[in-house]
């Protein structure tokens, strides 16, 4: 009989065996401890303890590469950890709100810029725009030129001038001129505020009418419409008009009649100077542009050959805005015309000796650097400084703008607080209008002109100027012009705001008819809008952006609505205000535009000057 050795071999049973089962279990017994006395293989081991646990493998086999167990499980390892880690990472950035990078908040002089335009706004007559944004203001004086007496048709539209409702092309004309010119050179500015599309909306709602008050599609003309509306009250004349009355200009019921000029170069010109800047602003829109042109052409033809002042013969607007010449308006003009037009004939009379004469360029005089809606001459004398600095035309051009280069010079010594050119206040206010009412609207004009000369010179490569033997920098011209600026800011012995809705303290009682009377349905006839004007009470509506008239030459100020000499805005005034503050806004990294204005203008090759005449003895 066999059975089975467990340790791997036959074991044979004898039947026959007598032994007891005590005996055969003690025999096993002494067998098992004899195996177990020897070592046991691996097979032998896996009888004995079974299915039992395995031994770990210490490398993993990946079909292409074996590698080492260990490296295997840190690197599996590593994978996931980074993955939720990613994962976690994007959970937060998703989850968590973001925090944009905010650029820096903007200067005092873009922030004042917003609201100058908004003047401009509150300003507008004829059918306002959707988007006018004054809540206070709306349509009128839709029948403006509808008189049967007037030649003229069709004259809604336009600018108010200042607390009044009466047009006058004159002072307009020169606020659109003024506005086009600091597009033209600081465009890029106007884009960083936000403000370029305003701007030239604002300058299109000007040259627009502007267009309207004369033939603007014939080639010669023989009037021009001057101004609509009239201020006269001398005499103790008690018809309703235009400063007898205190009404809003959306209640005006009383006929307003239109002012004709047959003789009147200074208007026409600086018209032309207006149209002709505006078609460099809206080059890009060639119909308008070229419209005008066309329109520019005209009135300065007519200007030339018609001559006279547009305000004399005791007219209503000698009253208020009495011109004192015509050269200087043509200068201007002419000076404009060539830039818009290429055409070297303009540039030949702006650069004639005895025009540049006639306008005052050579003898000074108290006025002499004063830049305004009644002389010009300054304005013009930077302007053609200009195209000698950046094109440098040479002969037979270069003596004349070399001595008007050298007059912008000596302006701009005269500015300086070391000069005494010009008074000041004790607060540090420039005395241009020699300590008469109204001073900020040629203080701000001063401020433009300082520092766009200033940098022309920064773009032409030129440090500075000297005035006499002593050097200045160009930033002492910004200096100055920040100064002034900063004084009607609120920088004044006052601490008073000058511009209407800038900073906390600024005039409240606004001399301005539609500012003081409130939109409340009720239509106020003339008369009944004088409780309004002589009321304590501050204006009802805010006239945001306005520059008033400003402080007197002891820096004394007089919140009083009747007093206009202190309280009232005007266009001109605000085209300063706006050219100025676009000047200086922003953190200096944008500068002029040199090429824009030179658009029309074509390559120059100057020609060689005469050769001396022959020696005599």
């Amino acid at each position: 009989m066999y059975g089975r050795d467990p340790w791997g071999g036959p074991l044979e049973i004898h039947a026959g065996d007598s032994a007891t089962e005590d005996e055969r279990s003690r025999n096993l017994a002494d067998f098992d401890r004899g195996a177990l006395s020897r070592p046991l293989d691996e097979t032998q081991q896996s009888w004995l303890l079974g299915p039992g646990e395995q031994k770990k493998k210490k490398y993993v086999d990946l079909g292409c590469v074996i590698v080492s167990r260990k490296i295997f499980v840190w690197t599996l390892g590593t994978i996931l950890a980074c993955g939720l880690l990613a994962g976690f990472v994007t959970l937060i950035a998703k989850t968590v709100p973001r925090h944009h990078h905010r650029s820096p908040p903007p200067d005092n002089y873009t922030l004042a810029l917003h609201k100058a335009l908004m003047f401009f706004n509150a300003q507008r007559s004829g059918k306002l725009p959707k988007h006018n944004n004054v809540s206070w203001r709306g349509n009128s004086c839709l029948q403006d030129g509808n008189d049967p007496s007037s030649t003229m048709k069709h004259l809604d539209g336009g600018y108010y001038d200042a607390g009044d409702s009466i047009k006058f092309n004159f002072p307009a004309s020169f606020a659109m001129t003024m506005l086009s010119w600091s597009v033209i050179e600081y465009s890029a500015k106007y884009e960083a505020a936000g403000e370029l599309g305003h701007i030239k909306e604002i300058i299109k709602w000007g040259t627009d009418y502007f267009l309207r008050t004369f033939n603007h599609t014939a080639d010669t003309i023989n009037s021009v419409a001057a101004q609509v509306g009239i201020g006269d009250t001398s005499g103790g004349s008690t018809t309703p008009n235009d400063h007898y009355c205190w009404m809003r200009p959306e209640d005006i019921d009383y006929q307003r009649p239109v002012y004709e000029c047959h003789s009147c170069s200074d208007l026409a010109a600086e018209m032309a100077a207006a149209l002709a800047a505006a078609s460099i602003v809206f080059k890009d829109n060639k119909a308008y542009s070229q419209e005008l042109v066309h329109g520019a052409k005209t009135l300065f033809q007519f200007a030339r050959t018609q001559r006279g002042r547009y305000s004399a013969g005791g007219a209503d607007a000698s009253i208020f805005y009495n011109s004192s010449s015509y050269w200087d308006e043509f200068l201007w003009g002419s000076a404009w015309l060539y830039y818009a037009t290429g055409n070297s004939s303009y540039l030949q009379l702006a650069t004639t000796p005895a025009l540049a004469k006639h306008a005052g360029a050579f003898w000074g005089g108290p006025d002499y650097g004063v830049l305004s809606w009644d002389n010009k001459l300054t304005g013009a004398q930077v302007l053609l400084s200009r195209l000698r600095l950046f094109l440098s035309p040479g002969y037979p051009y270069e003596e004349i703008l070399r001595t008007f280069h050298n007059q912008t010079q000596i302006i701009m010594c005269s500015y300086l607080p070391i000069f005494t050119s010009f008074n000041r206040t004790r607060g540090g206010l420039i005395q241009l209008n020699h300590g008469r009412p109204q001073p900020l609207q040629y203080v701000v004009n001063a401020a433009f002109l300082a520092s766009l000369f200033s940098d022309y010179m920064e773009a032409a490569d030129t440090p500075g100027w000297y005035c006499g033997p002593n050097f200045y920098s160009t930033e002492v011209l910004r200096d100055f012009a920040r100064t002034q600026m900063d004084y009607i800011l609120g920088k004044n012995p006052r601490r008073m705001s000058y511009v209407v809705g800038f900073g906390n303290h600024y005039p409240k009682h606004v001399h301005h008819r539609g500012a003081s009377i409130p939109k409340n349905k009720i239509k106020y006839s003339c008369k009944g809008g004088w409780k309004w004007r002589d009321s304590s009470k501050p204006n009802p509506n805010t006239l945001v952006g306005a520059m008033v008239a400003g402080p007197d030459k002891h820096d004394g100020f007089h919140d009083v609505r009747t007093n206009y000499n202190y309280t009232e805005p005007t266009l001109a005034g605000n085209a300063g205000l706006v050219a100025a503050l676009v000047a200086l806004s922003g953190d200096g990294t944008v500068k002029i535009d040199k090429n824009t204005i030179f658009s029309a203008v074509s390559p120059m090759f100057p020609n060689s000057p005469p050769p001396p005449a022959a020696w005599k003895p």
